[in-house]
């Protein structure tokens, strides 16, 4: 069967919205409903972050995330003991989001081999080195016919970029500023590398994500790309909800 990433990319070219939602967040068995509510509402994709205590790439929201679903129990063997038989529920391509040293102390088998038992499609790494990533891993993650999904930058050249590109599946993570996710940046500003990655017509499908928060910036993110990555808004939408489902349905309806 082809990865869910691949068929969701090859039915829909545009307008993708991916939403990142961090495991045992607000509360320990939060996961499956926010989940299952994300997918009813109208998200096309789904970003589950793993949580750990070092988050590099994540801002201050995200973080508190992190430890508080740390504080609620969270980890990788509850995460997964939570996505058994998910797959009864919820059809949107799942991408597992978080940091090497965990899934090391798990195993990087082991862990490929869990993900594909449960129905996991594809994982963000950003502390994972390419080349690491190309001479050791990449056999193992394609045996469970998992996607890794690499993260470009402002800053990132035109030759790194395509090497990305030729090693990638399923899509480039495009993120719009070398700052931590959440930041308030302008959209406006980063047009010139919208437009570069647009030109490069490269050969995976691109989602823009950080400092995605609304219509406006979903609009902004998806004029030059597939689609975009919300975290940090949706992460606020939720932290203090008192109804998980309403709380996702008001969110999705302020973006698309």
């Amino acid at each position: 069967m082809s990865n869910r990433i691949d068929q969701l990319f090859a039915s829909k070219k545009t307008g993708i919205l991916n939403i990142y939602c961090t495991a045992g967040f607000p509360e320990l068995n939060d996961t499956l409903p926010v989940m299952k509510a994300l997918q009813q509402h109208g998200a096309d994709l789904i970003e589950l972050g793993m949580p750990f205590s070092d988050p590099l790439a994540d801002g201050p929201v995200i973080q508190e995330s992190s430890t508080r679903a740390i504080k609620n129990g969270m980890g990788l063997r509850v995460l997964f003991e939570q996505l058994k038989g998910f797959r009864k529920d919820i059809s949107v391509p799942v991408i597992l989001m978080g940091y090497l040293n965990p899934v090391l102390l798990y195993g990087i088998e082991a862990f490929c081999q869990k993900c594909a038992e449960v129905g996991v499609d594809g994982l963000i790494l950003p502390d994972l080195p390419m080349d690491e990533y190309e001479n050791e891993y990449k056999a193992i993650f394609e045996h469970y016919g998992l996607h890794l999904i690499f993260l470009v930058t402002p800053e990132t050249s035109e030759a790194r970029i395509r090497k990305i590109d030729s090693l990638s599946k399923g899509f480039i993570y495009a993120v719009s500023s070398s700052s931590t996710t959440g930041t308030d940046k302008n959209m406006g500003h980063q047009q010139a590398y919208f437009e570069k990655l647009e030109k490069l017509q490269l050969k995976n499908p691109v989602l823009i994500g950080f400092g995605v928060k609304d219509k406006a910036t979903f609009a902004a993110a998806c004029a030059h790309s597939n689609g975009a990555i919300i975290g940090t808004a949706f992460i606020r939408a939720i932290e203090n909800a008192t109804n998980i489902d309403t709380a996702v349905k008001d969110f999705i309806s302020s973006v698309k």
